[in-house]
Order: C-alpha cells, then sequence, then structure tokens
C-alpha cells in the first residue's frame, strides 16, 4: 500500500509540476497585459499617440529590426508591415513618419545580437523614435529543422535560454545609445492551424517563449509588446500567405492595426515623459 501511495504522490507531483511549466507562463503574460491597461486608464498619463502628437519634433523616424515579418516577406514594401504602420501613424498623430526598413530573412536572435553590438546599426538607433524589433522565429525553425519536433521539445529550454540572452543583448545596447526611444516587440505567434499534429504542442510552449518577451520588456522604459498572436492565430488562417508562415498583405494590415490599438490605448511612462522634456 505504501508503494501505492508514493507512486500516486509521484504521479501528482509530476502532473502539477507539468501544468505549472505549461500554464505559468500564460498566467504570468496576462498580469502583465492586466498592468498595462490599468496603467492606461490613469487619464494624466498621455497615450503613445498622444505622446508623438503633442511632441515638438515635426518627424518621426521609425527603425524596425528583425526577420521576414520586418522584411516584409509575401508582400510588397507598401503593403508590408513597417510602411503600413508607419503610413498609419502618420495619418493619427499628423506629422511625417520617417521609415527605415532593415529586417533580413532568416536571420535569428544571435546573428541580430551580433550585428547590434558589433555597432552596424547605431547610427539608426540613434536617431530612432520607435524601434520595432521581430526576432526569433528562425531560431526555433532552425532548431526544429536539424532535429525532430520532439528532439525539438526537449531542447526547447536550452533554446529560450539562449534567445533571452540576446534578446536582453539587444535591448541593453538599444537602450545605451538611445534612452528615450520607445520600442516595439511582436510576440511571436503560432501560425499551424488548429487540425495541425503538432498545434496543441506549440500553443503550449508558445507562452514560455512571449514570457521572455514580457519580461525583457518590463525591464525596458518604454515599451510595448504588440499582441501579435490576437490577430495571426488559427482562427484568422486568412492572414496568412500560401506558405503557411508568413503573413500575407491582410496579415500585416491586421498586425499594423493592433500596434495602433496598443499605441491608443497604452501609456507613455512618465519617467521617459519627464526625460523628454529635459
Amino acid at each position: 500500500m505504501r508503494i501505492i501511495k508514493y507512486v500516486m504522490l509521484l504521479s501528482l507531483l509530476f502532473g502539477l509540476t507539468i501544468s505549472a511549466w505549461i500554464y505559468y507562463p500564460q498566467y504570468k503574460i496576462n498580469k502583465m497585459k492586466e498592468e498595462s491597461v490599468s496603467e492606461t486608464i490613469n487619464k494624466s498619463k498621455l497615450s503613445y499617440i498622444d505622446y508623438f502628437r503633442k511632441s515638438s519634433d515635426r518627424t518621426i523616424n521609425h527603425l524596425a529590426l528583425g526577420d521576414s515579418v520586418i522584411r516584409g516577406y509575401g508582400a510588397s514594401e507598401e503593403e508590408g508591415l513597417v510602411s503600413r504602420f508607419s503610413v498609419q501613424l502618420e495619418g493619427q498623430i499628423g506629422k511625417q513618419v520617417d521609415f527605415k526598413n532593415e529586417g533580413i530573412n532568416g536571420i535569428t536572435s544571435a546573428k541580430l545580437n551580433e550585428l547590434i553590438q558589433s555597432g552596424n546599426f547605431d547610427s539608426e538607433i540613434k536617431e530612432a523614435d520607435i524601434i520595432t524589433l521581430n526576432i526569433g522565429g528562425n531560431d526555433v525553425l532552425r532548431m526544429v529543422k536539424k532535429q525532430d519536433i520532439y528532439s525539438a521539445f526537449k531542447a526547447f529550454d536550452s533554446l529560450q535560454k539562449t534567445f533571452s540572452e540576446n534578446l536582453s543583448g539587444i535591448t541593453t545596447r538599444i537602450a545605451e545609445l538611445n534612452p528615450s526611444a520607445t520600442i516595439l516587440f511582436l510576440e511571436l505567434y503560432n501560425p499551424m492551424p488548429a487540425d495541425h499534429e503538432f498545434y496543441s504542442l506549440a500553443d503550449k510552449l508558445l507562452p514560455k517563449w512571449n514570457l521572455k518577451i514580457y519580461e525583457t520588456a518590463k525591464k525596458t522604459p518604454s515599451t510595448i509588446v504588440v499582441q501579435t498572436t490576437k490577430v495571426i492565430n488559427s482562427e484568422n488562417p486568412d492572414f496568412l500567405s500560401n506558405d503557411g508562415v508568413h503573413p500575407n498583405p491582410a496579415g500585416y494590415s491586421a498586425i499594423s492595426e493592433q500596434m495602433l490599438e496598443q499605441f491608443k490605448n497604452q501609456a507613455k511612462p512618465d519617467a521617459v515623459l519627464a526625460n523628454s522634456k529635459n
């Protein structure tokens, strides 16, 4: 009987550990989202839209760094995310928004960190008022291509740790070069259809990955995590291109609308507002 009880106890503990490993990241993300919304409720704070609208700058500079989603793979330049958001923001704030798209197809977080630490984008970062970042998807894709999906699953924590270190290095360097810039991180999304054999597994791992983005953003002043997963998901298959991975023009438009929505409804931190007036 003691052996049976012992086995049952171990099984229960194992189940609780697995549940915590899977569901805790999403809980943490939801808490962080709630905090960002509650900050905006205070009407004494400026939203990001109002901040740029009231800024004395006549032109807003938008720099975009990252992978093929930033590059706009699968769409023309005018239909890509960076161009769409810049043009739409221009209409919202009544000012010219100049953008520079430095997206690189296939780039990993390690390579982007290397380029930034080497000073490749120093001048662009220093001049930017807004910096949009999307990175990490290729870290996962390369791992899966090198191994089978189950081996990649086992290596997930190590891969995630490396990604987190790279993202921290990227944001630290940006903050050193331009502490007043507004940074937009894009969540990593799951492009698989709901009936895909690995959809459920990917959907459980995704919050763990995105939590690292939220945690990095929380340490970085004036940062928004764009809730890409609200618009690019299994419920909106029409937002994906024929390759089943990248957004199509409609998908890029949907992400841009989400970016603007958060610009309207999230407050720019007081500390950054105070610094910008000095």
